[in-house]
């Protein structure tokens, strides 16, 4: 399995909306993103900007804490945005759907340890952490085989 890791310093909330908008580009079905962070990171606010970049049609996008899956039609093909911070078993994630959604969607997942064994081995992590000021984030991207590899070399702010 080859690795790729890359590091972003972001200075403000615009500037991890435009990574999010950046990545959003490089995305195709099957491609699954994994968000951490803790609460306040920033993990929906990427995924926000990031969903409305290539939605087809411009709509509001809510976080999905209560309803725990969001679909979308995108330029880029379906994509399912999901919190699972309120998920209490791998059980519950199954019955979303979500593990079919890996094959045929965009997937965006916010608090991905609740995926268990269902955590797909190609996805791209990104973790969000609080910089020195407010709205500064440090963004930690891994990917896990060579398309990952490749693409990251492509993702610019």
């Amino acid at each position: 399995m080859h690795r790729c890791s890359r590091t972003f310093d972001l200075a403000s909330a615009e500037a991890t909306a435009a990574m999010a908008r950046s990545l959003a580009r490089l995305l195709a079905p099957g491609d699954t993103v994994l968000l951490t962070g803790g609460v306040g990171a920033g993990k929906t606010h990427f995924a926000r900007a990031l969903i409305q970049s290539i939605l087809t049609v411009p709509e509001d996008v809510p976080s999905p804490t209560f309803t725990l899956v969001q679909t979308y039609d995108t330029t880029q093909g379906p994509l399912w945005h999901a919190d699972l911070y309120r998920v209490g078993s791998v059980h519950e994630i199954e019955e979303l759907g979500i593990a079919d959604a890996f094959d045929t969607a965009i997937c965006l997942i916010e608090w991905p340890d609740r995926l268990g064994d269902l955590r797909p081995d190609d996805a791209l992590d990104i973790s969000l952490d609080p910089g020195a000021d407010d709205t500064d984030r440090r963004m930690q991207v891994t990917g896990c085989d060579r398309t990952w590899s490749e693409r990251l070399k492509k993702w610019t702010p």
